[in-house]
């Protein structure tokens, strides 16, 4: 690109040069991710996954995509972004575990009003930790910088995992039958479903602030807001062993 061209982006708001070396910055994060399987470099125009598919009678893949709503404002308001990308990666793994199926790879999406490097480094970093929790490789993503739709400070993340099951163990809850056992796993707080409702109550009904302390909880309320949403990849999977579970939810 010519500095004329890359000039001219500058002025419309969208930093080319700071765009390569936020790529540049989170390249060893990403990489640390990957497991065998990828074979393709950060920063290709796609991303090249192999399956290893001796180990499945009838591999079929399972993907999903989700975000984290209005989450994102607690964390704006707790300038505290490097578990937010963990939310992220278990929206998404925890929507195709339900099927039974193991995340295999993960994209992302990060859309902001103006890149600032730590900020979207912690986001990055948040997410490269939820996929080594969920067991699977960060692949790529793309990080769109849009002064003219979102504000300075504003910005939004997508999340996208593919994941494999063998057709015969799809848990699909067919076969759910009156009688079976319920289950609940325990959560560790409000993880990122009713964000909107969460913040009407907490700061407009009830007037808190993130930095005010709860007693009961024994932290302030952001901390306590921002605790990342749990990832049921492993413990369902180490059950899925030993046991048949005939369906599942994740809400």
């Amino acid at each position: 690109m010519t500095e004329s061209i890359r000039s001219k982006y500058q002025e419309a708001g969208v930093d080319i040069d700071k765009g390569n070396a936020f790529v540049r910055k989170i390249k060893n994060v990403i990489a640390d991710t990957h497991q065998r399987g990828v074979i393709s470099e950060i920063g290709g125009f796609s991303s090249l996954f192999s399956i290893d598919k001796d180990k499945y009678e009838s591999p079929v893949l399972v993907s999903s995509t989700d975000g984290v709503g209005t989450k994102l404002a607690v964390a704006k308001s707790c300038g505290k972004h490097d578990t937010i990308g963990i939310d992220l990666v278990a929206m998404c793994a925890n929507d195709i575990i339900v099927s039974g199926a193991k995340p295999l790879f993960f994209l992302d999406y990060l859309a902001v009003g103006k890149l600032e490097l730590e900020v979207a480094s912690q986001i990055v970093t948040g997410i490269a930790e939820g996929c080594k929790m969920a067991n699977c490789s960060l692949v790529g993503g793309e990080t769109a910088e849009m002064p003219g739709l979102y504000k300075e400070g504003d910005y939004d993340i997508a999340g996208f995992v593919t994941g494999i099951v063998d057709r015969d163990n799809i848990i699909d809850g067919s076969d759910i039958r009156v009688g079976n056992k319920i289950i609940g796993l325990e959560s560790n707080g409000l993880h990122a479903n009713g964000f909107s409702l969460v913040r009407k109550i907490c700061f407009n009904d009830l007037g808190l602030s993130v930095d005010d302390y709860i007693e009961e909880l024994g932290l302030a309320l952001g901390e306590e807001l921002l605790k990342p949403t749990r990832i049921y990849v492993q413990p369902i999977l180490n059950v899925l062993k030993n046991y048949k579970i005939n369906g599942m939810v994740h809400n």
